[in-house]
């Protein structure tokens, strides 16, 4: 279950920082609505580390099919193109 509190629980930030654990964040509301969202640093960098293999997954696909699409070039024309 969603752990909700107001922001204004901040005043004791010991009691908001205690709830926080792995998977289970904590919400914090202004006025009801949606504010700022508390998360364990290890669960915080492990979804950092899925995002970056995920848009390094989707890169490489758009390079798959750039090369299915255009093709490659030789590395002797890909050297005069770098002016090597």
């Amino acid at each position: 279950m969603p752990n909700i509190m107001p922001i204004s629980e901040l005043r004791n930030y010991t009691k908001v920082v205690n709830n926080v654990k792995y998977g289970n964040r904590v919400y914090l509301t202004k006025n009801g609505y949606d504010q700022v969202t508390m998360i364990n640093s290890k669960e915080l960098d492990e979804i950092e580390k899925e995002l970056a293999l995920y848009r390094f997954k989707l890169e490489m696909e758009k390079g798959e099919r750039s090369i299915l699409e255009s093709g490659t070039i030789s590395s002797e024309d890909l050297k005069k193109e770098l002016e090597i």
